[in-house]
């Protein structure tokens, strides 16, 4: 992950230098979101493996899902090491940003699994 800090942004003072506004450099926000996102997918595409194997059905696999999104973003908080606003322009961008994207390649990979592992 790249810090708002790094490279070229730097702080912006309005008028008197009362208000501090962080900059971010939209390029280090997007790589971030990128991160999040490819780690959401990977985490929700093995989550579903996980579900299929384990052959979890109905409510217990949607269940497990959102448990290996909780894990995922208290993953990527401890990378951040808990300085989100470092990183990221706020915390709904690491805890729910993705949360649902996910979920299509969850039962994808779930009912596939599900399908090798208890039916065939």
């Amino acid at each position: 992950m790249v810090a708002h800090g790094d490279s070229s942004s730097s702080e912006k003072k309005l008028g008197n230098g009362l208000n501090d506004l962080p900059t971010f450099n939209a390029e280090n926000l997007q790589q971030n979101m990128k991160t999040i996102h490819y780690s959401r997918t990977f985490m929700s595409i093995i989550g579903g493996v996980v579900a299929g194997i384990f052959g979890f059905t109905g409510l217990k696999g949607f269940v497990l899902y959102f448990l290996v999104m909780a894990f995922t973003s208290i993953g990527l908080m401890a990378k951040a090491k808990f300085s989100v606003h470092s990183y990221f322009d706020s915390w709904n961008r690491v805890l729910l940003d993705g949360l649902f994207g996910g979920l299509m390649s969850f039962v994808l990979f779930w009912t596939f699994a599900y399908d090798i592992v208890h039916i065939f």
